[in-house]
């Protein structure tokens, strides 16, 4: 789609004024925006490298991972589709072993499924491409050094014939495939549960949940020994609520994080979010016999190769071993008259009202599908669920971006902000956690 055809958000929290400034009424040394896979990870690693230091973290639902944490693949990428110096790159490769290795220690449910990119002839050149990549990558900063020795990213490079020996139902017209044996899926829900043990379990870190953070203003009052962000928060839907002063913000509100920041901001320097649905369709019929590994599609990269917005409809499955495919790729607009920007607070959660899946989106996943499983029948898929992800551009590659924001000059009052973490997020939460305490923060 045109990236004119889609409108983004450019709202700011309070922006109507409504919540007036109040004085804080507790201090905390690191207080975390968002309770989903990414803020999770950040408050549990921050509770355990700073453990005699309080650590809050706010979530505005009822419990952890309610958005965008819940409603995906469950993959654990390999890093196989990033430009090598990205933070995607980067945190996706050191996130990935980071979470296999969380996985066997604390008994969360996953499985190396291994993965296959599939290719017809005119696609060959992309998975080619692949394998040149994975072979040039570098282990990403952190890594143990013993791990040096081996491939940061092992791929094969194979025939059709030997992809349909893994997956006898692929169609005859994949000529090429990219077998990457360290892709595989995680249970997302208990990757969370764990998290929140450790911080929970911790001396300083706490969980809030049901509690909306309604205002953030810098704290810089003359005289003050403290610098940092007092942080307005409200508890189950009341009119008032308490104010924190937290000597160091983190904001990985993952929907709504472009709306904290764009408060701090001049109007003409606020940050677009763009919002893209996507639909995942549980399937029960012939053509997959058999499936053990994910199969993927090329993605539609356009004129660069990095450009994609969606690695296209393919087929993942579940901790129990059902198959679904998704998500397609659908572009959603905030309800405005204006022709490029919503700037209304109040229509910040519309995204909320697309969660309901449509069996409208099948016909279009079925033809996709079929191109690589001709088997399958449209009478077998049925629609399951949505999810939406945060993006910061509507065309071509946007990394992650995690930059810091000080309440007083260049060095006072560190606020750090998480945008556009949409995938490879869940695979990376860990690395983006480490890289945050440890390369940002410390």
């Amino acid at each position: 789609m045109a990236p004119l055809a889609v409108r983004g958000l450019k709202a700011a929290l309070n922006s109507t004024g409504k919540f007036k400034f109040k004085s804080p009424d507790e201090v905390v040394d690191f207080l975390v925006i968002g309770g989903g896979v990414v803020g999770l990870a950040i408050a549990q690693r921050l509770s355990e490298r700073f453990p005699t230091k309080s650590t809050f973290l706010v979530e505005r639902h009822a419990g952890p991972g309610e958005e965008t944490s819940s409603r995906n693949s469950e993959v654990i990428h390999a890093g196989l589709y990033y430009p090598p110096d990205s933070l995607k790159s980067r945190l996706c490769l050191r996130g990935r072993d980071l979470l296999y290795e969380r996985c066997k220690r604390y008994n969360i449910p996953y499985r190396k499924t291994g993965k296959l990119v599939v290719a017809h002839e005119d696609q060959r050149s992309y998975v080619e491409g692949l394998l040149q990549k994975s072979r040039s990558l570098s282990w990403p900063p952190h890594s143990p050094q013993h791990l040096e020795r081996e491939p940061v990213l092992p791929t094969t490079l194979v025939s059709g014939d030997q992809a349909r020996e893994l997956e006898p139902d692929l169609s005859k017209d994949i000529t090429s495939a990219l077998w990457s044996p360290e892709t595989g899926i995680v249970d997302a829900h208990a990757l969370m549960e764990s998290l929140e043990k450790d911080i929970l379990e911790s001396e300083g870190g706490e969980l809030v949940y049901s509690t909306r953070v309604v205002r953030v203003d810098p704290y810089k009052g003359a005289g003050a020994t403290v610098h940092g962000w007092v942080v307005q928060t409200v508890t189950d839907g009341g009119q008032e609520g308490d104010a924190f002063l937290a000597k160091t913000l983190i904001n990985a509100s993952g929907l709504s994080a472009n709306l904290v920041l764009n408060s701090l901001l001049p109007e003409s320097s606020r940050i677009p979010m763009y919002f893209a649905r996507g639909t995942y369709a549980a399937y029960s019929g012939p053509g997959i016999s058999g499936i053990s590994h994910l199969i993927y599609p090329c993605p539609d990269t356009g004129s660069n190769k990095f450009g994609f917005q969606s690695l296209g409809t393919h087929l993942t499955l579940d901790m129990q071993g059902r198959v679904r495919f998704g998500p397609d790729l659908e572009w959603i607009s905030p309800p405005t008259d204006a022709p490029d920007f919503c700037t209304d607070e109040e229509s910040a959660d519309f995204w909320t009202q697309h969660l309901v899946p449509s069996e409208s989106r099948l016909e279009a996943m079925h033809k996709a599908v079929a191109q690589y499983l001709p088997g399958i029948t449209f009478g077998g898929m049925r629609p399951d669920y949505v999810g939406v992800r945060p993006k910061l551009v509507s065309s071509g590659f946007q990394d992650f971006v995690i930059r810091k924001d000080y309440a007083v000059g260049r060095e006072n009052g560190l606020m750090v902000n998480l945008l556009g973490i949409e995938s490879p997020g869940l695979t990376s939460n860990l690395a983006i956690a480490e890289y945050v305490v440890e390369d940002v923060i410390s």
